[in-house]
């Protein structure tokens, strides 16, 4: 990272998107491109993709443009894809097993550990060859194995204790899809609230206001 300088917030949701994207070119066949022809296709200004990419040193070359393959392993090592950090998954009911069979986290920096749920009809049940176990053993599981990170798939009334349990066994970060706001109580863990219906609802806005005009005369 260029300097001790700190990267806005911003920029840092940025960062996933500019992987996805050269990953993609890379893997249709382009080798190199330039500001303005990733911002193109982004839809972004160039000034802006320059300016991100400066935050951590810039890697362009004025008259060549960026090798896509250089920019991938950049962003990688920026993004911390390739030092696994170990997870583990709370809530096995539909969501949570949607989570944890179709989410590539290896791809993402991540190494699925444990899979646990409260219902007892789930357990022993194995996805992604991990069996799901019983909430009553997380405890014993952190303390021999450490995890780094916690995937919550809870119903937000059930997430406040569960919350409190991993915390005190040592996790920090939480990819969170309840609807609980842990930062209220935990206001240095790190978190990245994932609310699916805010999307949907987005959605219906923006549909709602494209249309709108269709019915003024």
């Amino acid at each position: 990272m260029k300097g001790n300088k700190e990267i806005s917030s911003s920029v840092i949701s940025r960062l996933p998107r500019y992987y996805r994207f050269l990953c993609e070119l890379y893997n249709n066949g382009l080798k190199r491109i330039s500001s303005k022809e990733l911002a193109e296709i982004m839809g972004l200004t160039a000034s802006q993709i320059r300016q991100d990419f400066n935050c951590f040193g810039g890697f362009g070359q004025q008259g060549y443009g960026y090798n896509i393959e250089q920019l991938i392993e950049e962003f990688a090592a920026i993004l911390g894809l390739n030092e696994l950090k170990t997870a583990i998954l709370i809530g096995a009911g539909n969501l949570g097993r949607a989570v944890a069979s179709q989410m590539s986290f290896e791809d993402k920096g991540f190494k699925l550990i444990g899979i646990f749920d409260c219902d007892p009809l789930y357990k022993g049940i194995k996805i992604r060859d991990i069996p799901i176990s019983g909430d009553d053993s997380i405890t014993e599981f952190c303390k021999g194995n450490e995890p780094d990170m916690a995937v919550l798939c809870l119903p937000a009334d059930k997430a406040p204790d569960m919350v409190d349990l991993l915390v005190s066994l040592g996790i920090k970060s939480f990819w969170n899809f309840s609807h609980y706001d842990i930062h209220r109580k935990y206001p240095e863990l790190n978190v990245a609230n994932v609310h699916l219906s805010d999307s949907l609802m987005t959605l219906s806005f923006i549909i709602k206001n494209s249309t709108s005009g269709d019915n003024n005369d």
